[in-house]
């Protein structure tokens, strides 16, 4: 099982430098994926939880992907209605051909509805847009020399079985963000009967990271969240439930944070050394 890191790409402290920092410390500290978030305009609905500057990812990744060596790239998630599938695609094709085969598309279908009405995208048809975007992605993936460089990985976002029942249709992989234990659980257990008998998509959760003192108890415990070894045995059961990357999200909710990056750097280095990931040599 890979681990990932969704970095956060807005809020007061994020400039190239602190972005740059990030990359490094999860390439540096042996995680295997960076990610980072989607919006376009920042409407006040989407300036409330996450609030300029916000940098667009195709941008931001295309910058990190200079700065870095192995670590893979993506998007959790690329909000598939605010682009024209035909750009999209080929701008992932693209940045897909210049990291080296290094991206991951993670896609959703997206909720902000003023930022919708802004770009001029119908909210009431966001599935159906979403549903286009993936046929032209997986087009593009089989038919596009950019691809030669390594195969694009398309993951699906969403906690709803409209989410599931999309990554069996159209994705890679499963993309479920921030739950309990108990509800992944579950969840798996509904994506293989949402399949059937068609092939069942990988699994990729996104879970928080927030290492504490002493441990976190009752039903409404996040996978992710308490001791280091609370921590730990959640990703133990995660492997065991079939997870082939899991994605830890350090951010709390309060874009203050990104003035002091330091303190979640400390708890990724915590996991790092305990789940004996492998920091990158330096070449002498």
């Amino acid at each position: 099982m890979r681990l990932g890191v969704n970095v956060p790409n807005f809020g007061p402290g994020t400039d190239p430098g602190a972005l740059r920092a990030w990359a490094q410390t999860v390439e540096g500290l042996g995680f295997d994926l960076l990610m980072v978030s989607d919006h376009v305009v920042v409407t006040p609905d989407v300036a409330e939880q996450y609030p300029a500057p916000f940098y667009e990812p195709f941008t931001t990744l295309s910058w990190l992907a200079g700065v870095t060596e192995r670590l893979r790239l993506g998007t959790t998630v690329l909000i598939a209605p605010y682009r024209h599938p035909l750009l999209t695609a080929r701008m992932a094709a693209n940045l897909n051909r210049l990291s080296d085969g290094r991206l991951v598309l993670g896609i959703a279908s997206g909720w902000a509805r003023q930022e919708f009405a802004a770009l001029g995208v119908p909210f009431e048809r966001r599935g159906e847009l979403t549903d286009d975007v993936l046929r032209a992605l997986r087009a593009a993936r089989e038919d596009t020399e950019d691809y030669r460089a390594g195969p694009l990985p398309l993951w699906i976002g969403g906690n709803s079985d409209a989410g599931i029942r999309r990554a069996v249709r159209l994705g890679d992989a499963w993309h479920p963000l921030r739950n309990t234990l108990p509800w992944l659980r579950a969840a798996v257990e509904r994506m293989a009967a949402i399949a059937g008998e068609r092939p069942v998509p990988g699994f990729a959760p996104r879970v928080v990271l927030r290492i504490t003192d002493a441990p976190v108890t009752g039903p409404d415990r996040l996978a992710g969240e308490g001791t280091i070894d609370q921590v730990a045995a959640d990703l133990d059961e995660l492997r065991l439930l079939g997870a082939d990357t899991v994605v830890l999200d350090p951010f709390d909710g309060d874009p203050g944070e990104t003035l002091h990056p330091a303190a979640k750097w400390r708890m990724l280095a915590a996991v790092a050394d305990r789940m004996n990931l492998h920091p990158r040599r330096e070449h002498p």
